[in-house]
């Protein structure tokens, strides 16, 4: 399989006001084509920030993004158009993300008109068909919609022109637990028949070890973990995973977890600029930490920035 994406030192800051915030923070990522890459980490650790990187909605402050070898961060908005159609975003909030003074008919069909695509009524009733809506409801807005059918309409949106990838940040987000596995098997069908392939940016862990084959874990911007999914969530090579997964309910052990590891506060250590981004908050930190951490491969594809990466304990329990 060919590489679709790649991201390449890529940096965004912004000024908040004496300080500076790194909110993506010298990224390296591959997607191949056909890969569901799970992006995970608590709130703040630059998730959404990538995503809009990667979507060329925000620009870099350095690094590049490249698409089927391109580095669309250098084009102009004219000459992304070919790109907006092959990478499609779905976020978290639909009525957020959809004119609410449109009705479905127009929010569907905009992608199309734009592009100049013939037989839009034929693409519509498709598109309907892929993600399990009636045609009654193109007369509809977003507001006399369920939660539910507002993210169906979003997909739809999104999917309208078969793009290559889908970018998906927190996409059952704002549904309920029966509609949210309705959804997840709905993009699962998508992307099996439309061969897509999706970067799939979530808090919820159980979401992203049901949903992808890989999974990327960032901290304050950085990558500190990626590799199978099954790996990193059950094995964890970096002591922050490591803190993530302890907080996520195993089946039949109620609220607890396996060693109930957590995070110190962020004052207990100083900040160092060189070593891991975190030292301050690591339960097992080692006066090596201040240095620059290694990248450890422990296994095929599984990196961890990260002195105790190889020497972590087996993860949480399988069964």
């Amino acid at each position: 399989m060919s590489t679709l994406i790649e991201v390449r030192d890529l940096r965004r800051n912004f000024r908040r006001g004496n300080e500076m915030l790194h909110a993506v923070d010298g990224v390296d990522l591959a997607v191949t084509e056909g890969e569901a890459v799970g992006i995970i980490g608590e709130s703040g650790s630059g998730k959404s920030t990538l995503a809009r990187l990667i979507t060329r909605l925000d620009r870099p402050t350095a690094g590049s993004v490249h698409f089927r070898g391109q580095d669309v961060t250098v084009l102009s908005d004219r000459k992304l158009r070919w790109f907006r159609r092959q990478v499609q975003p779905v976020f978290q909030d639909p009525l957020a993300s959809l004119n609410p003074r449109w009705n479905v008919r127009r929010l569907i069909a905009e992608p199309l008109r734009i592009f100049r695509e013939p037989e839009i009524d034929r693409r519509l009733a498709e598109v309907l068909d892929d993600v399990g809506l009636h045609d009654d409801l193109l007369a509809r807005r977003p507001r006399d919609l369920s939660g539910g059918e507002r993210q169906r309409v979003a997909i739809a949106r999104a999917i309208v022109l078969r793009p290559a990838v889908l970018v998906l940040d927190e996409p059952t987000a704002s549904v309920d637990m029966s509609m949210r596995h309705s959804l997840l098997a709905l993009l699962a069908r998508l992307q099996a028949e439309h061969d897509l392939t999706y970067l799939y940016i979530s808090h919820d862990i159980r979401t992203v070890e049901q949903t992808c084959n890989r999974t990327v874990v960032m901290y304050r911007g950085r990558l500190v973990e990626q590799g199978p999914t099954l790996e990193v969530l059950r094995t964890p090579q970096h002591v922050y995973t490591e803190v993530l997964m302890s907080a996520v309910p195993q089946v039949g052990q109620g609220t607890g977890t396996r060693n109930r590891l957590r995070a110190r506060s962020e004052s207990t250590v100083a900040r160092s600029a060189s070593g891991c981004v975190f030292l301050e908050r690591c339960p097992q930190s080692q006066p090596e930490c201040a240095d620059s951490p290694p990248i450890v491969e422990v296994s095929p594809g599984h990196i961890a920035v990260c002195m105790l990466a190889g020497h972590l304990g087996k993860g949480v329990d399988e069964s």
